[in-house]
């Protein structure tokens, strides 16, 4: 049982309390008594809001259930939909016209579209490696991966693959770097002369994308995006060059969320000490990671910053991190590392002081970090305008209670639930001040579709629900009304991860759909993916894509709009926008297809059909959560029914068990069809982790696996499990292992 310490009516945990006064205040000014005073203030005044907010969610859910019941399985028209949510108060009204009025961003949010990684941050390994992937290697990425179209054979270095990996990265050069006089591929030697990029088969043929040079590198700068040229002839590979290039070094992932969320089991104040420590460490610049390569054994760190000549002589200076952001956990949950009047504390704002306190020693210190002196906050799973403005009024509130000027915490905003993708435009508007990032959460935007719409029949096929209408819409929505806010060149507009780790040639067949769609970032699943997909931003300039888009899909707002003395509108010469296209945007057609629920009217699978589909879903159920209750695992690759490596995390298992519970509901499956796909699932996923000396199998006793009894209650009781979310059961099951 843990112990708790009083300060007037709050508990803390006292291990909490001892890594707060010993590890994350000394260095901030601020002393104990301030802080622990300030911090239940914050709390009791907030919390009565929090409860009131998600109250309204069960609110609005149960209107929309007990509508779906009687509509007894008709799906209503996009039109209905629309007027039974605005006559309820799900929607409302578009904002007028605005401009995000974000000040002090950093470059690599505001300016620079690239990869972004997302990290557990209580792994001190993976985050480290997001930290560094900065930049990344481009012939160990292809290499290693099957970029080529194929996997490296076993065993030692193989010539003939190394062979195309420099010819793949001599026709990336050509096309991102041409020269003058032919191919990279021909050349024999680099060499700078009269601060320009020279060598025996001619200059650029855009000089200007010389940024520098350093001993044994040269530097490209092409989309904003850096690439080095690595000049080595004392490595094997600079050894067999002509030119001695022994690597082409990309300016990969520029971005990284550390993750106290989907990614991370944190369900009391141990994991949460480990949660905080690490990115106290992060922003400190302390922390480390022991790592074990080749049979060395070495402390990961940070890497330092890269200094090179400019090509006019000057010293320029780059970053050697990814930029941080921290997603905190939404305003859903609670966890016992505080107490407040005798209740668990709602774990969203505890996680915002406490990530913003140990934020401080950056904004306040090295800013190793942050140049710009902000902290980034990723807030995920906010339901609507009214509770953004909740997470606007607590970031208002840790600001004064920390001594931070206004608006130093930006917020960025998961597009991840359906009352938020309906009313995009005003969610911004609340937070339009601090707003730096919006992303489009597909996975756990579809598990809030599947349950919303939870009572009204059931839906289609998991696989269909990606050429849905109303995802398509969603994902163009979310840039749309991204871009008529003035995002371009103030803001990220991100997509979602790709989940298939050991594709890399699909990754870079497809993934550019996210940079030609207009987002300037979209997750990868490792700093290798990073480096693999910023070959896309190289490909497309996302900056020219998005003014593009501004200008042929409505989406420029107008900054400075006046009324001509009728009232009628008219705009500046400023290719800006009026009132009525800007509301087109933010609350126009797309709205059709968004509100086009994904049932399965008259739909009749095969047994065959109805099985493969339960079987995938409970299998992906139980090969996430048993990692989840019996190891803490947040997020891992992990294999599905084909043995296919898949990153899983709690949205995929939302939508898997939400899914399951509809079919449920409707008949499509039974109760003991259920049961029997647990049980034989548990056995696959049982052998597909026998290796693992650590692993507790689920089966032949089911009945003793709190693992398999959270994946079966994830499905017997996901219908009234808010908004469809996994973590209060998750959370409930590892505490009760946890008690053991």
């Amino acid at each position: 049982m843990p112990h708790y310490d009083r300060i007037g009516d709050l508990e803390i945990d006292s291990a909490l309390r001892r890594f707060v006064e010993e590890e994350a205040l000394p260095g901030t000014s601020i002393a104990p008594e301030a802080f622990w005073s300030g911090l239940a203030a914050l709390l009791a005044q907030l919390t009565p809001e929090n409860k009131r907010l998600l109250a309204r969610r069960e609110e609005l859910q149960a209107l929309i259930d007990a509508r779906n019941e009687r509509l007894d399985a008709r799906a209503p028209d996009p039109a209905e939909e629309e007027a039974f949510l605005r006559e309820i108060g799900y929607l409302v009204e578009a904002p007028a016209p605005f401009t995000i009025r974000t000040q002090d961003v950093d470059p690599e949010i505001a300016e620079i579209a690239g990869p972004q990684l997302v990290v557990p941050v209580n792994n001190a390994r993976y985050a480290l490696n997001a930290v560094n992937a900065r930049w990344g290697s481009l012939y160990d990425a292809l290499y290693g991966t099957d970029a080529l179209g194929d996997l490296p054979n076993p065993g030692g270095y193989d010539p003939e693959r190394g062979a195309r990996v420099i010819a793949w990265g001599r026709r990336f050069l050509d096309e991102i770097a041409p020269l003058t006089g032919g191919s990279h591929a021909d050349v024999g030697e680099y060499r700078i002369e009269d601060g320009e990029l020279q060598t025996d088969c001619g200059g650029l043929t855009q000089p200007s994308l010389f940024a520098g040079h350093r001993d044994g590198a040269i530097l490209l700068r092409h989309n904003n995006l850096h690439v080095e040229l690595v000049i080595d002839r004392a490595q094997p590979i600079g050894r067999e060059d002509k030119a001695g290039l022994a690597d082409i070094r990309l300016e990969s992932a520029i971005t990284a969320i550390m993750d106290c969320e989907d990614s991370v089991a944190a369900v009391d104040a141990e994991e949460k000490i480990g949660v905080y420590r690490n990115w106290l460490g992060l922003m400190k610049g302390t922390l480390s990671a022991p790592v074990e390569k080749g049979g060395n054994r070495f402390e990961r760190r940070a890497e330092p910053d890269r200094e090179y000549i400019a090509s006019d002589g000057s010293t320029l200076r780059l970053k050697g991190r990814s930029l941080l952001f921290v997603r905190n956990v939404g305003h859903l949950m609670t966890n016992p590392m505080m107490r407040l009047g005798g209740e668990k504390v709602h774990e969203g704002l505890a996680d915002a002081v406490l990530t913003v306190l140990g934020a401080l020693h950056d904004v306040r210190g090295a800013r190793g970090n942050s140049a710009a002196g902000s902290i980034y906050i990723v807030k995920p799973k906010m339901h609507g305008p009214e509770e953004a403005a909740f997470a606007n009024t607590l970031f208002d509130m840790v600001e004064d209670l920390l001594g931070l000027s206004r608006h130093t915490i930006k917020i960025g905003v998961m597009d991840e639930e359906r009352r938020t993708s309906v009313n995009l435009a005003a969610v911004i508007e609340a937070v339009k001040d601090r707003v730096v990032f919006i992303n489009t959460g597909f996975l756990d935007r579809t598990g809030d579709e599947i349950h919303t719409s939870m009572k009204l029949g059931p839906m289609i096929r998991k696989g269909e629900m990606k050429s849905s209408s109303w995802l398509k819409a969603y994902e163009d929505n979310n840039v749309a009304v991204g871009l008529a806010c003035g995002f371009e060149g103030r803001a990220q507009i991100g997509k979602g991860m790709w989940a298939i780790p050991d594709r890399m040639a699909d990754m870079l067949a497809q993934k550019i759909a996210h940079p030609e769609a207009g987002a300037n970032t979209a997750w990868v699943p490792s700093p290798t993916a990073a480096t693999l997909h910023a070959i896309h931003y190289h490909r497309l300039d996302v900056a020219a894509r998005q003014r593009e888009l501004a200008g042929t899909a409505s989406a420029r707002v107008l900054s400075s709009q006046v009324e001509s003395p009728d009232g009628s509108e008219s705009t500046a010469n400023t290719g800006n926008w009026t009132r009525s296209r800007f509301n087109q945007t933010v609350n126009g057609s797309r709205l059709h297809d968004i509100l086009t629920i994904p049932v399965a009217a008259g739909r009749n699978w095969s047994p065959e059909e109805v099985r493969e589909e339960l079987d995938n879903n409970v299998q992906g159920i139980l090969g996430y959560v048993v990692r989840w209750i019996d190891h803490g695992v947040g997020c891992s690759k992990v294999p599905d029914i084909h043995d296919v490596g898949l990153m899983e995390d709690r949205a995929t298992c939302r939508i898997s068990s939400q899914h399951v519970a509809n079919w449920l509901r409707h008949g499509i499956v039974s109760r003991d069809d259920v049961q029997a796909a647990l049980e034989r699932m548990a056995a696959i996923v049982d052998r597909q982790n026998e290796g693992d000396p650590f692993y507790r199998p689920m089966s032949p006793d089911f009945g003793a696996s709190i693992a398999f009894q959270a994946a079966s209650t994830l499905i017997f009781e996901g219908q009234r499990q808010p908004s469809g979310y996994t973590e209060p059961l998750l959370h409930a099951h590892r505490l009760k292992l946890k008690s053991r």
